[in-house]
C-alpha cells in the first residue's frame, strides 16, 4: 500500500501547491478527488457510513470524505491545527468501515507536509 499512499500524498501536495490554503474543505475534496482520478485511482466521495450498534443499523448521515480503492480513508480538514478530536474521528471511521489506514489532511497550512497525519487502526482489539 505504500505506493498508493505515496500517490495519495503526492496528489494532496499537488492540490495544495496549485490552490494554497484558505479555501473551503469541499473545494479541496473535489480537487483531490479529481487529481486522484487523473492518476487512475478509484475514489468515492462522501461515501455513506452507517453505524451498527447491537444489531441496529443506523444511517445517520455520516460520510467519509474520500474512500480510496475501498481501503484508505481520507479525512480532509481546513483548521488552524489538527487536534486529538480529529484523530479520534478518523479512528472511529476506520472502526466503522473496517479499513485500517487513513490520512488526516489539513489544507490550512503553509506547507502541505505539515498538514498530513497518518492513522493506522488495528481491528484486533
Amino acid at each position: 500500500m505504500s505506493d498508493l499512499s505515496e500517490q495519495i500524498l503526492g496528489a494532496a501536495i499537488e492540490v495544495h501547491k496549485q490552490l494554497g490554503p484558505g479555501l473551503l474543505e469541499s473545494t479541496y475534496e473535489h480537487c483531490l478527488a479529481h487529481e486522484l482520478s487523473l492518476k487512475g485511482i478509484q475514489i468515492v466521495r462522501q461515501k455513506k457510513q452507517p453505524i451498527a450498534y447491537k444489531g441496529l443499523e443506523l444511517d445517520e448521515g455520516y460520510r467519509l470524505d474520500l474512500l480510496v480503492k475501498n481501503q484508505i480513508i481520507l479525512e480532509l480538514k481546513v483548521v488552524d491545527q489538527l487536534n486529538d478530536i480529529h484523530k479520534a474521528q478518523l479512528i472511529t471511521y476506520l472502526k466503522l468501515s473496517g479499513c485500517s489506514l487513513g490520512y488526516l489532511l489539513n489544507f490550512n497550512v503553509t506547507k502541505m507536509k505539515d498538514g498530513i497525519k497518518r492513522i493506522v487502526h488495528n481491528h484486533k482489539e
